[in-house]
Formats: structure tokens, sequence, C-alpha cells
């Protein structure tokens, strides 16, 4: 069994910021693995459902990001898991908008909701670092995160959130690179020109036919030359 977490702040007035983008991304798993409805508990709010062929919990703790590790640890304790069950999806300053990387343990850079989790958790659980860019300046990030994504950005995060989903089975079954794949699949498709196999090359283009030289000849020697 399985944990996903999605970081964010409860409540419609943070539901569209860049903190929240471990909320979008749970959501769009329960949406499209057809997951029960969403209920109340541990602190959160919680559904279940199956990832292939392992079953998995999606959590969404709604006792504000700096203190996210309470609503873990009661899920963790109740499920009798570990470290090693838990997927914590996140926002990611050191990731440009729309990059994913997949993290095993390691420290909290700062991150206020991993912070938590470390508290009451431990460092040894699985992130999804999920990229929303850096305003350029540690004083302006409290401003960036907490405000909404702007709409220019709604392409890439759609993408990105789509392969999120499209990958989580194998998420959920441990396999990494076959998850980031999936995300690629979304993020990065292939170009327009490449061409898909069996596709003929094209014709070569015909080599010009060259202009006859000009007739140099007088008209009398044209005349002539009729008459030979």
């Amino acid at each position: 069994m399985r944990l996903f977490v999605g970081l964010g702040n409860p409540g419609a007035k943070y539901a569209r910021n860049r903190h929240n983008i471990g909320f979008m991304a749970v959501d769009r798993i329960a949406a499209d693995h057809g997951f029960a409805p969403w209920r109340g508990k541990f602190k959160g709010q919680v559904t279940e459902g199956r990832l292939g062929a392992d079953k998995a919990i999606l959590l969404k703790p709604e006792t504000y990001m700096n203190n996210s590790g309470q609503s873990v640890i009661d899920a963790v304790n109740f499920y009798k898991l570990t470290a090693d069950d838990v997927v914590v999806f996140h926002d990611e300053l050191d990731l440009a908008p729309g990059k994913c990387r997949v993290k095993d343990g390691g420290g909290h850079a700062g991150h206020n909701g991993l912070r938590s989790i470390h508290a009451h958790l431990g460092p040894e659980y699985r992130r999804v670092r999920l990229g929303i860019g850096h305003p350029g300046h540690k004083d302006l990030v409290a401003h960036y995160v907490l405000h909404d994504f702007h709409k220019a950005d709604e392409d890439w995060l759609d993408d990105l959130i789509r392969g999120i989903s499209d990958g989580a089975p194998a998420l959920a079954d441990g396999d990494g690179g076959k998850f980031m794949n999936a995300v690629a699949l979304r993020t990065a498709p292939a170009r327009s020109s490449d061409k898909p196999k069996g596709e003929a090359p094209a014709a070569k283009a015909e080599a010009p036919t060259p202009e006859p030289e000009p007739d140099a000849r007088s008209p009398l020697q044209k005349l002539m030359d009729r008459f030979k």
C-alpha cells in the first residue's frame, strides 16, 4: 500500500496558488483513477482506491503547509505504514516551471511542508518535486508561492499534472523511471518534424532542365543553313 501526500493549503483562496501544486496532483490522480469521494480524516482530506495492482491512499493535509507532518503521521500510524511507503508531491522553487524530479530521502531544503514531515516521520520518504521556478530573490519567495499561477502557465501546468496522473500506477509500484517516462510523454512530446516509423522518405526534387544556348547565327547564315 502507498500513501500519496499532496502538499498545499486548504480553502478556495489558496486553490490555484503555486504552493498548492501538490494538492492539484493528487486531485487529478483521484479523478482519473476512479478513487472514492474525498472525506475528512487525519486532519485532512483522504480517499482510497487502486493504482494498477496496488492499493493507494491519497491525502491532502488541512493543517496548513507548516504543520503537514501532523496529518501525515496520523495516516502512517493508522495504516501501519513506514516512511518507505510514503510519496509526497510538493512545489519546488529550484526547478524550472513544468519540470519534475523524483527524489528518495534527503533534506527539506527549507520547504516548510517537508520540514514538518521530517519532524514527525523522518527524511526517508520519496518526494516528487514539481518545478514552479524561483522569483529571483529570497525575499520574494513567500509572496510568489502564495499567489496563483499565471494564465500563461496553464498549458504546461495541465500537461505536468496529466503526466503525473498517467504515471501514478508506476510510481505506486515503485518504478520511478517509468513514472518519469509517463510525465515526459506529456511535457516533452515528440516534435512535429519527427516522422512516424514506416513513413516513406520525401521524393527527391528533379534536376532543372538546362536552358538552350542562344543562337548566335546571322539571319543570312540561318537562311543558308536551311538549304544545306
